[in-house]
């Protein structure tokens, strides 16, 4: 019999776990209550994210309220093999801004016994699915998806939605480039 706590919060060894959603629907702030779990667990961590991202820390994962840990920043996905030998879980946040090779690392990651948790953006801000994250969604054994608030009506938001003018696909921002939309007002402003 499964409690509902294992349910909606899988600890399973050799597992692949995506968070996705749009900006500010709390998908960092969930990869590290799980982290502070597998912590609290005794498990060893390692934790990841592009090098790009240097937005809150370049050496930090840090959510939108301001809660960190310590991560790795890498360039390519394939340096996570080598950096994770003795470790029992593997988080990897913005998982958006990789290539296809992620997809790859995470099952090898898996495959060995690890816990992989991934957290990202699973649309664009043209709503669209965002690189490789369709694949990772594919490929999880367990897939939360979180939901913002609306900024224009109040309803559940599941959209990006880019203030300013650029059209190019990435572009790193905070609440004054982006805010987050439900289906309905996304489509209106698009």
């Amino acid at each position: 019999m499964f409690l509902e706590s294992q349910i909606n919060h899988p600890m399973q060894k050799g597992s692949i776990e995506v968070i996705c959603g749009s900006m500010f629907s709390g998908k960092t702030e969930e990869l590290l209550r799980r982290l502070k779990r597998a912590e609290f667990a005794k498990l060893k961590i390692a934790v990841f994210k592009p090098q790009v991202d240097v937005r809150y820390d370049e050496g930090k994962v840090v959510s939108h309220d301001s809660n960190t840990i310590t991560s790795n920043p890498i360039q390519n996905p394939i340096d996570i093999l080598n950096m994770v030998t003795e470790m029992e879980v593997v988080a990897i946040d913005e998982a958006q801004f990789f290539d296809n090779e992620l997809i790859a690392v995470c099952n090898k990651l898996a495959d060995d016994g690890k816990r992989v948790i991934i957290a990202g953006l699973d649309m664009d801000f043209l709503g669209k699915p965002f690189g490789v994250m369709p694949q990772l969604l594919a490929i999880a054994e367990h897939v939360t998806k979180v939901h913002a608030i609306c900024i224009d009506c109040g309803s559940i938001a599941n959209h990006s939605f880019r203030l300013t003018k650029s059209k190019k696909l990435v572009e790193l921002g905070e609440k004054e480039e982006y805010k987050p939309l439900c289906r309905n007002c996304f489509s209106q402003q698009k």
